[in-house]
């Protein structure tokens, strides 16, 4: 979907995704090797009181959702940048689902501009666990260059 195409305020739910102990510590062991993440003994005397997932792997779990109802779908060019903030830990067996939402769209130039989408992801219990705060290089529609 071209730029121009695109509402502000759009909003998709994210279906709900099931956090894997096995997942978890594979993903750790492979990006974010620290006991927190990967030894169930060290993890029990934190204030955790357990392993905990690692954030990316918190945040990439609910990505692969939006990514399959992405507002921009095919005109797409590339992602600009990306910010999480974290709120709780996430645990195994947590279930995540969220909201995917339209924020922002500027023209960049006569051939694409930027989104910003927000991405809330929640638990469970529906607290927020993190936002995550994606800007994407869409294509501009052929013909709606300004000037």
């Amino acid at each position: 979907m071209y730029l121009e195409d695109i509402q502000l305020n759009s909003q998709v739910l994210l279906e709900d995704i099931v956090i894997r102990k096995d997942e978890m510590i594979d993903f750790a062991r492979r990006y974010d090797p620290i006991k927190l993440h990967t030894d169930e003994e060290y993890a029990k005397k934190t204030r955790f009181g357990d392993i905990i997932a690692a954030g990316m792997m918190s945040y990439l779990a609910v990505w692969a959702q939006y990514v399959n109802v992405d507002f921009a779908g095919e005109d797409i060019v590339a992602g600009k940048s990306t910010l999480v903030e974290w709120m709780k830990p996430v645990f195994a067996g947590d279930v995540l689902h969220g909201t995917a939402t339209v924020t922002d769209l500027s023209v960049r130039n006569d051939y694409n501009g930027l989104m910003t989408v927000v991405i809330d992801v929640f638990n469970q219990n529906n607290e927020k666990v993190l936002t995550g705060t994606v800007e994407s290089v869409v294509k501009r529609r052929p013909g709606t260059a300004d000037g």
